[in-house]
């Protein structure tokens, strides 16, 4: 009786797919950022207000975990889930803020792919993210885990790349350091990507 009467599953994976919207606008305003260099502040605006939604989305995620009876899957797992998603966009924020904040006057080739591969990595968190409601046929969900996984030893093989062509090529020793910080953030946010997939792979392999 009383588990009848206590609240059941709530809207977690309204709350999945809402936070993962915001995660997807956030790395496209931040490929177009890096991609074109021009209007920075406006795309840094609009990568603000992505993340700012997003903390309301994740503080509302955990209010509604406290209270909720019976929940869709293990308590640590959708805390790690939401957690590591706000995470994502914390990032973009932070590669975002560090652009005006060392004042880069200029991109790269290697900041535009790495940012391209986390615009790729986000848009699978979110397919993977939506496609938890149907837990019950995982083959889906795993081969965008698996792509995500795959983007993520790309990222990692661009930030190798760039960092020899930065310390044999750059003779700017302010912007050497600039541009470093640039691509180990970028860098971190497909490992972040990878972390929510590791993530939905154990929900989906303990709930299929």
């Amino acid at each position: 009786m009383l588990g009848r009467l206590m609240p059941r599953e709530g809207k977690f994976f309204d709350l999945f797919n809402a936070h993962a919207e915001r995660i997807v606008e956030g790395s496209r305003e931040l490929a177009a950022m890096l991609g074109t260099f021009t209007e920075l502040d406006a795309h840094a605006q609009r990568i603000d207000t992505a993340e700012r939604a997003a903390d309301k989305v994740t503080h509302e995620c955990i209010t509604l975990l406290h209270k909720t009876f019976i929940t869709p899957f293990d308590r640590d797992q959708i805390h790690q889930l939401i957690t590591t998603m706000d995470d994502i966009l914390d990032l973009i924020q932070d590669v975002a803020e560090s652009v005006a904040l060392y004042d880069l006057r200029r991109t790269t080739p290697e900041a535009k792919q790495l940012a391209e591969i986390n615009q790729m990595c986000c848009e699978r968190v979110k397919t993977a993210v939506g496609l938890l409601t149907n837990i019950k046929h995982p083959a889906a969900i795993l081969k965008c885990c698996e792509e995500i996984d795959r983007l993520e030893s790309d990222a990692d093989r661009v930030l190798r790349g760039a960092m020899s062509k930065l310390f044999r090529d750059e003779p700017d020793a302010k912007n050497l350091v600039k541009l470093r910080t640039i691509y180990e953030l970028l860098e971190t946010i497909s490992d972040r990507c990878e972390d929510a997939a590791n993530i939905i792979e154990g929900i989906v392999i303990e709930n299929s």
